[in-house]
């Protein structure tokens, strides 16, 4: 549970989206994957996303079989696991910069259910997590699990694709905590040439029916492609196109070309706000 007098996980996103809209732009949020390239570079890197304008951080826990990613998040998890990487480990990364942004993880269910909901929650929090998106939990599967990570004091981020039915949407974003997470596009995570022509008319049927902000992510590649989501969307999600960067610059050169890149996507998002 958090603290008496301590703002929840929840509060404490809403408050990262909303300096980013005083700031007049989108939200910032890169993903990186806990233990990639290794345990000390992934900690750098999480250090240089809170130093290069990261509103929030999402997380990865390295998962044997990541159903929703693509195959550059994909090899990262399988990478981590080979050298070791732990839960504990990934809830280092988080204490490393939670004092500074709204951590939330990207955890599947299995990874949560192996030491239990409740205790999974008590341990985010301690490490400062403020949320945690599960993508393979949809609503009405298995509320408590939900339950239990919300009482610990996590926004449980639901995502919304361009295949939910308007009725199941509305659903969603009622529940919805912290974020909605909207799925750009059809498939797992990965790069795309260019954003879905259908991505600001889903947006704006997502913001209708919700009462947080909300964030698109999978497929966004580019610092352009970012400024072109931001202008529509209250958040913008950077994964597999970090997560390259991070392994072709290796160990040692991680932190500072995700560095580069989050300082370039910052500026664009930045002038389309303007």
């Amino acid at each position: 549970m958090t603290s008496r007098g301590a703002p929840s996980g929840a509060e404490r996103i809403a408050d990262a989206f909303s300096s980013a809209r005083e700031d007049g732009r989108a939200a910032l949020m890169p993903y990186m994957m806990g233990g990639f390239p290794d345990l000390e570079s992934s900690k750098a890197i999480a250090v240089a996303y809170a130093d290069n304008g990261a509103d929030l951080i999402e997380l990865g826990v390295p998962f044997s079989d990541p159903l929703a990613d693509g195959p550059v998040i994909h090899e990262a998890a399988t990478r981590a696991l080979e050298s070791g990487t732990k839960l504990s480990d990934v809830l280092a990364i988080c204490a490393e910069v939670s004092d500074r942004v709204p951590v939330v993880l990207m955890a599947y269910t299995n990874s949560i259910l192996g030491i239990g909901p409740e205790a999974f929650g008590t341990r985010a929090v301690e490490a400062g997590a403020a949320g945690v998106i599960v993508p393979d939990l949809p609503l009405g599967e298995d509320e408590s699990i939900r339950a239990a990570l919300t009482g610990a004091g996590l926004a449980v981020v639901p995502l919304v694709a361009p295949t939910t039915l308007p009725e199941r949407r509305a659903e969603i974003c009622r529940i919805a905590s912290g974020f909605v997470y909207v799925v750009s596009s059809v498939g797992t995570t990965g790069e795309r040439s260019e954003v879905p022509t259908h991505l600001a008319e889903l947006v704006e049927d997502v913001k209708a029916d919700s009462e947080v902000p909300v964030a698109v992510g999978f497929g966004i590649g580019s610092p352009d492609h970012a400024a072109t989501v931001g202008a529509i969307a209250d958040g913008v999600i950077i994964g597999s196109k970090l997560v390259r960067i991070a392994s072709e610059a290796g160990e040692a050169e991680a932190a500072r070309a995700v560095a580069a890149f989050m300082s370039e996507t910052l500026a664009a998002l930045s002038a389309a706000g303007a």
